[in-house]
């Protein structure tokens, strides 16, 4: 017998097959020094495999079965079946220790986007997990998204809700054909993209996907987790295809926008080696984050007809916001956003003007 189960513990009894071993050598009235000439090996190797110390090599199975009777196959099936179970309470093992990482995970709100089935079991959890993140141990996720650890340098971030969203991006990601990367595509692209800015989600969204595909850029939009404080990101997923994602954080059209160019910026202008996460003051600026701001404010409206705009006007209206988003060819939203983040108007200012993106339907 490979194992046996105490039905009041609950907990798997492990036996080496050395055990039946010594009962056959009992019933043969054989001692172990004589099992061991009889075997050709060592009385130490036979008593290392009578305490499953040692394990039943084919050669040695093959010896118990002319020394003491049964198959070789007997042997060796009952050798499997300890390793087994030897591992079966490895593995329980290391599903306990991996609770501490199932705790930081926002498993809820993960299986509410249906990314991972719904359970309430620890141990389906953290299977489920292992299988999501692609690793044989949760333990093993900081490695393997190293950069989620790196950029969520502040108490408030959560690495692993940042490691999740991140994830789940690159699994969509390769679900998307993409043509090879294609940088000269992109620019080409650009006046395109920009007068899609004044149409509905519901309408551009599909025909965004397919513009990117054909510059090598697999676009993803996903549900905001808790804790990440992310708007978008990208990583480069082999040489010639590259993620672009984004998070339903913020639902008005601007900000969506202007979080897809900036990273259109890094994809554009940045390394491929680096992954990079956008995500306001909770993940940490620097020269490249502020390059590819510049990139988005500046593609979306050129910066000489910005100067020229607020030059030009005391005071904003509906009227000249809307004449001239419409002489740039983009949605009135686009210039709103950009006078409220350099603080020309107010928050409450025009809202009107900015659409609310219903990114479920």
């Amino acid at each position: 017998m490979g194992r046996k189960r105490d039905k009041k513990l609950e907990e798997w009894i492990v036996i080496p097959p050395g055990e039946t071993i010594k009962e056959n050598l009992e019933y043969l009235g054989m001692t172990q020094a004589e099992f061991a000439q009889r075997m050709g090996l060592s009385e130490k190797t036979v008593s290392e495999i009578i305490n499953g110390i040692a394990p039943i090599t084919y050669e040695t199975a093959l010896k118990l079965e002319n020394v003491i009777g049964a198959s070789a196959e007997f042997w060796m099936n009952l050798e499997a079946n300890y390793q087994l179970a030897k591992a079966r309470i490895a593995e329980k093992q290391k599903l306990k220790d991996e609770e501490k990482v199932l705790n930081q995970i926002p498993y809820n709100e993960m299986s509410k986007y249906r990314w991972v089935p719904e359970t309430k079991n620890k141990e389906e959890r953290i299977k489920n997990l292992r299988n999501f993140f692609g690793v044989s141990s949760l333990n093993f996720i900081p490695q393997t998204l190293e950069v989620c650890f790196r950029k969520a340098n502040n108490e408030k971030t959560s690495c692993y809700a940042l490691a999740a969203w991140i994830r789940k991006a690159e699994i969509e990601a390769y679900k998307i054909e993409t043509k090879p990367f294609d940088k000269e595509k992109i620019y080409q692209f650009i006046p395109v993209i920009k007068e899609l800015t004044k149409h509905t989600w519901e309408e551009i969204y599909p025909k965004l996907i397919n513009i990117c595909s054909e510059c090598g850029i697999a676009l993803v939009t996903l549900p905001h987790l808790k804790g990440t404080y992310v708007n978008g990101a990208t990583k480069w997923l082999k040489k010639d295809k590259v993620l672009l994602a984004l998070s339903y954080r913020y639902k008005f059209a601007d900000v969506y926008w202007f979080s897809f160019f900036h990273e259109l910026g890094h994809i554009l202008k940045h390394g491929r080696k680096e992954v990079f996460i956008e995500g306001d003051d909770e993940i940490s600026k620097n020269e490249l984050e502020e390059e590819a701001d510049n990139f988005a404010a500046n593609t979306l409206i050129p910066y000489k007809d910005y100067k020229k705009f607020i030059t030009e006007n005391k005071f904003f209206t509906k009227d000249n916001i809307i004449a001239f988003a419409n002489s740039l060819n983009i949605h009135p939203c686009i210039v709103v956003g950009r006078l409220m983040h350099d603080k020309l108007i107010s928050y409450s200012d025009f809202n009107e003007l900015r659409p609310r993106i219903n990114f479920k339907s």
